[in-house]
C-alpha cells in the first residue's frame, strides 16, 4: 500500500481489462498526431533542436502515467514553459547552441528536484503564493509574447527578443524582406487551424458524422497540414520554393544521461527553474482537478508534484527540456476516451516511434506551420473579458493582474513573473493587515447580530459590539486597536465595549499585548472590554496570559448574552 501511494499504477493495473486498453489506445493515437507538431513547435519556441521536443515526449509520458494520479491529464512540452525555458537559457545560446541545450536539460534536471522535493515535504500550498489574477495576467502576457516570436517564422523573415518591444522591434526592422510565399502560405494554414476549430465538428455533424469522429478528424488537421506540408516540399512544389523548413533531426533515441555543466550554470537556473516547476504545476493541478471533478476522481496534489518531478527528471536523463500538463491535450485525452493513465504510455510509444521513424520525414517540415500550430494554440490563453471582470470585482486583484501583464509583455518573463509573486504576497499582506471590522447590533426578535450599515438592527447607546472577521496577529493587531479608538471617540456616551470573535481562529503573542493595550486604554477610561463568541484555541491562549487575569470586563460564551447582559433595556 506504501508503494502504491507513489505509483499509483500498481492500483489501477490490477484490474487494467482490454476494453479500457482500446479506448486508451484510440485517444493516444488521436493526442500522438496532435502532439507530433506541438512537440516540434513548443522545442523551436523554447530556442532549441525540434528533436529535443521529441525526447521529452516520449520517457517523462510514461513515467507520469505510472505515478500520476490524474486518469487523463496529458503531460509534455507546452507554449508557457517552453517560452520561460528560451528566456532562462537565452544567455547560453548566445554563446553557443550546444550550451543552450545543455541549460535546457539542467532546468528540467532542476525543475525534476524542486518538484519532487516539494512533494514529498508536501508543500504544495506555495503554489497558492500565484494567485489567480497573477496567473491570468503572466499568461494573457505570455499568449501575446508566444504569439509574437512566431510572426517572423510565419513572414519568412529573422526576428527575436525578449519583450514585446524588442520583438516588434525586429519585426519591423525585417518586415521589407517578407517571403510573400511564406506570409501567404501561413495566413492560409492558420485560417484552414482556426475554421477547424471553429466550425469544423458542426460541419462533420451536419454531414452525418458522430460527435467522436468530429471530433477526431478535426483534431488530425493539424497532423494533416503537417503531412501536406511536407509532402508539397518532397514534391518540390513550386509554392514552396524559398520556404524555410526545420532542418535536420537525429534519426534514434537519445542516450540516457546524466546532465552536465559547471556550477556557476546551475546556480543561475535554479530560480527560473523554480519558477517554471510553479506555473507549470499551477497549469498541471488546475487541469487536473477540473478534468477528475467531471469524473468524479480524486486528485492527490502531493504526489502530482512528485510525478511531475519525476516526468521532469526522466526528461533531463533523455535530453528533453522541462515539461507540465499541457491543457489542451489533456481536453482531447479525456474527450478522445481515455480511461486511464495507460494512454500516457501509448502516446509515450507512439511518439517512440515517431521519432525513430519519421525523423527524416519531419526534417522537411515547413517552419511556418509550426509558427502556425503555436499561434492557433495559445490564442485561448488570452481572454480580454478577464480585466473588465476583474476590475468590477477587486480593484487590487486588477492592480496584480496588470502589472504582472505589463511587466511580462514589457521586461521579461522572469521579471513578470518575479513580480507577480511579490505583487501576490503584498496585495495578502495589505489585505489581511486591514480585516473587515464592523460594527454589530441585534436583528429584532431574534439573537442574531449584523452590520449595522447593512441591516435594520436594534443598538444601545451604552454598548458597541465590534465584530472581526479575521484572526488577529502582528500585521493587524493595531488597526483593530486604531478602530477601537475611534469607535470610542465617536460615541462619547459608550460604557460597554464587546469584542465579538466568532471568525477569529487564532490570536498570536503580538496581537495578545495589543488586546492588553485596548483593555488598559479602555479601563482608564472606565469603559468595560469583554469578549464575545471565543473558540476554543483561542480560549486556551487567554487562559495562559495576562489579558484572562487583567481583563475589566467578562468573557461571554454568545454575543446574544453579552448584549443582554450589557444593553440599556
Amino acid at each position: 500500500m506504501k508503494l502504491a501511494q507513489y505509483f499509483p499504477v500498481l492500483r489501477w493495473g490490477r484490474d487494467y481489462q482490454p476494453q479500457q486498453a482500446l479506448h486508451d489506445l484510440t485517444a493516444a493515437v488521436i493526442v500522438t498526431l496532435m502532439l507530433v507538431p506541438q512537440a516540434l513547435a513548443y522545442a523551436i519556441l523554447a530556442g532549441l533542436p525540434p528533436q529535443v521536443g521529441l525526447y521529452a515526449s516520449m520517457l517523462p509520458l510514461a513515467v507520469y502515467a505510472l505515478m500520476g494520479t490524474s486518469t487523463t491529464l496529458a503531460v509534455g512540452p507546452v507554449a508557457v514553459a517552453a517560452l520561460m525555458t528560451a528566456s532562462a537559457i537565452a544567455p547560453y545560446s548566445a554563446i553557443d547552441p550546444a550550451l543552450g541545450i545543455q541549460a535546457a536539460i539542467i532546468l528540467a534536471c532542476l525543475s525534476g528536484m524542486f518538484l519532487g522535493l516539494t512533494g514529498f515535504l508536501r508543500l504544495g500550498f506555495l503554489a497558492n503564493f500565484l494567485s489567480h489574477p497573477v496567473i491570468a495576467g503572466f499568461i494573457s502576457a505570455a499568449s501575446l509574447l508566444i504569439a509574437s516570436s512566431q510572426l517572423p517564422a510565419l513572414l519568412g523573415i529573422k526576428g527575436g527578443g525578449d519583450n514585446m518591444l524588442s520583438l516588434w522591434q525586429g519585426i519591423l526592422q525585417h518586415a521589407s524582406r517578407a517571403h510573400l510565399t511564406t506570409a501567404i502560405l501561413s495566413g492560409l494554414t492558420i485560417l484552414i487551424l482556426v475554421a477547424s476549430r471553429q466550425y469544423g465538428v458542426r460541419l462533420l455533424q451536419a454531414m452525418g458524422l458522430t460527435p467522436f469522429w468530429a471530433q477526431a478528424m478535426c483534431r488530425s488537421v493539424p497532423a494533416v497540414v503537417v503531412i501536406v506540408g511536407i509532402l508539397a516540399v518532397q514534391g518540390a512544389c513550386t509554392c514552396m520554393q524559398g520556404v524555410a523548413t526545420v532542418g535536420d533531426i537525429p534519426a534514434g533515441l537519445p542516450a540516457l544521461t546524466l546532465p552536465e555543466g559547471a556550477y556557476v550554470m546551475w546556480q543561475s537556473l535554479l530560480i527560473p527553474a523554480i519558477f517554471i516547476s510553479i506555473v507549470g504545476y499551477v497549469e498541471s493541478i488546475s487541469v487536473a482537478q477540473s478534468l477528475a471533478m467531471k469524473r468524479r476522481e480524486r486528485i492527490d496534489p502531493d504526489q502530482e508534484l512528485i510525478a511531475l518531478g519525476a516526468a521532469n527528471l526522466a526528461a533531463s536523463f533523455t535530453a528533453g527540456q522541462p515539461v507540465t500538463g499541457g491543457v489542451s491535450r489533456s481536453v482531447v485525452n479525456r474527450d478522445a476516451g481515455a480511461e486511464t493513465p495507460a494512454a500516457g504510455l501509448f502516446t509515450a510509444l507512439g511518439m517512440l516511434l515517431a521519432t525513430v521513424f519519421l525523423a527524416g520525414w519531419l526534417s522537411q517540415l515547413p517552419r511556418f506551420i509550426l509558427a502556425a500550430t503555436i499561434i492557433v494554440a495559445v490564442m485561448s490563453l488570452f481572454d480580454w473579458r478577464m480585466f473588465a471582470d476583474t476590475w468590477r470585482r477587486n480593484r487590487s486583484d486588477f492592480i496584480a493582474l496588470l502589472m504582472t501583464f505589463a511587466i511580462t509583455l514589457l521586461v521579461d518573463v522572469e521579471h513578470g513573473i518575479s513580480a507577480g509573486v511579490l505583487i501576490s504576497i503584498a496585495m495578502h499582506v495589505y489585505r489581511s493587515s486591514r480585516p473587515h471590522i464592523a460594527v454589530v447590533g441585534q436583528v429584532p426578535g431574534t439573537e442574531h447580530f449584523r452590520n449595522v450599515t447593512r441591516h435594520a438592527v436594534k443598538v444601545c447607546p451604552d454598548v458597541v459590539t465590534l465584530r472581526v472577521d479575521q484572526s488577529l496577529y502582528f500585521a493587524n493587531a493595531r488597526y483593530l486597536e486604531q478602530k477601537v479608538l475611534e469607535v470610542v471617540a465617536d460615541n462619547p456616551s459608550v460604557k460597554h465595549v464587546i469584542l465579538m470573535c466568532s471568525a477569529v481562529n487564532e490570536v498570536d503573542g503580538s496581537a495578545l499585548e495589543v488586546l492588553e493595550a485596548i483593555n488598559q486604554h479602555l479601563s482608564a477610561l472606565k469603559i468595560g472590554f469583554h469578549l464575545s463568541e471565543v473558540k476554543g484555541p483561542v480560549m486556551d491562549m487567554l487562559q495562559h496570559s495576562t489579558l484572562r487575569q487583567q481583563l475589566n470586563g467578562k468573557i461571554y460564551l454568545s454575543q446574544y448574552q453579552a448584549y443582554a447582559a450589557l444593553a440599556c433595556h
